[in-house]
C-alpha cells in the first residue's frame, strides 16, 4: 500500500473513533476553563500576594494553569490512537493490509501528531488570550518579550506530550498498560522528583519538566536548571525521539 494510502486510512480509523475526538476535545477544553478560572481568581488576589511573588508574577504562564490538566487528555488520546487496535485484535488485519511495518506505524503516528499539533497550538492560543482577557491589568501582550516563544512553545508541548504517549503505547501495546505507567508517570513521580531536593537534578530532566520550560516568560528566582527554553523543549523532543524508536524496534520484532 502506497503511504499516501496509508495516511488517508489512517485518517478514517482515527475520525471514526468518538473516544479520540472527545479526548482532543476535552484537552481544548479542560485546558481553557481551567486556565481562565486561575487567571481570575489570580486577577482578585493579586494585590494581597508577597511582593516577591508580584515581581516574579508571569502573566502567560499563569494563562497556561490548564494545560496540565489538559495534557491528561493528550495522553490518553496518543495512547488511544496506537493501541486501541491491540485491544479489538484489529491490528492483524491493519498488518496484513499494510505488511511494511515502519511506513504502518510513522502513517499512523503521522497523522495523529498532526491532529495533536493543531489542537495543541489552538489550545495554547486560545488559553493565552482568553487568560490575558481576564487578567485585566496585569495581563501581557502577545508582543511583549517572549510571550510569542511561550505560547508558540505551548503548542509544541501539548503535541509532544502526544506523540510521546504514542510511543510508549506502540512499545506496550496495551491501552491499560500505557496509561496505567503514564499517568502516574507525569502526575506523580515526575512532581516528586522535581520537588524533592536530593533527585531535583533528576527530575528537571524528565520530557514535561524540561519541556515545560518553553511556556514560561518569567524564570522564577528559584529556577536552578542548566538550559533555557529551547533546551529544554530539546530535551523533550530527545524523549519523544527515544519512545518513537522503542515503538518501531517493538513493533518490527513481536507478532501483532
Amino acid at each position: 500500500m502506497a503511504a499516501t494510502q496509508v495516511l488517508q486510512s489512517e485518517w478514517t480509523k482515527i475520525r471514526s473513533v468518538t473516544s479520540t475526538i472527545w479526548t482532543l476535545s476535552l484537552a481544548f477544553v479542560v485546558s481553557l476553563a481551567l486556565g481562565a478560572l486561575i487567571s481570575i481568581v489570580t486577577r482578585s488576589t493579586f494585590d494581597t500576594m508577597p511582593a516577591r511573588d508580584q515581581l516574579s508574577f508571569d502573566a502567560t504562564y499563569t494563562s497556561f494553569a490548564g494545560m496540565g490538566l489538559g495534557q491528561l487528555a493528550m495522553i490518553v488520546f496518543g495512547v488511544l490512537v496506537v493501541s486501541s487496535e491491540y485491544s479489538t485484535g484489529m491490528i492483524r488485519t491493519s498488518l496484513a493490509a499494510v505488511p511494511q511495518r515502519g511506513t504502518f506505524l510513522f502513517g499512523k503516528i503521522a497523522v495523529a501528531s498532526a491532529l495533536a499539533f493543531l489542537i495543541g497550538f489552538v489550545t495554547s492560543f486560545g488559553a493565552f488570550f482568553l487568560g490575558q482577557a481576564l487578567l485585566g491589568e496585569h495581563r501581557a501582550s502577545i508582543g511583549d518579550p517572549g510571550v510569542l516563544r511561550a505560547v508558540f512553545g505551548g503548542g509544541l508541548y501539548m503535541g509532544l506530550i502526544g506523540m510521546f504517549s504514542m510511543g510508549v503505547a506502540a512499545m506496550l501495546r496495551s491501552p491499560m498498560l500505557s496509561l496505567g505507567i503514564l499517568m502516574p508517570f507525569f502526575f506523580i513521580i515526575s512532581n516528586i522528583l522535581g520537588s524533592v531536593d536530593a533527585t531535583r537534578k533528576v527530575g528537571q530532566y524528565l520530557p514535561d519538566q524540561a519541556g515545560g520550560h518553553i511556556m514560561q516568560v518569567v524564570t522564577p528566582p528559584d529556577d536552578t536548571t542548566p538550559y533555557g527554553p529551547w533546551g529544554g523543549l530539546a530535551i523533550m523532543a530527545a524523549w519523544v525521539a527515544a519512545a518513537l524508536v522503542g515503538g518501531y524496534a517493538v513493533i518490527r520484532q513481536r507478532d501483532a
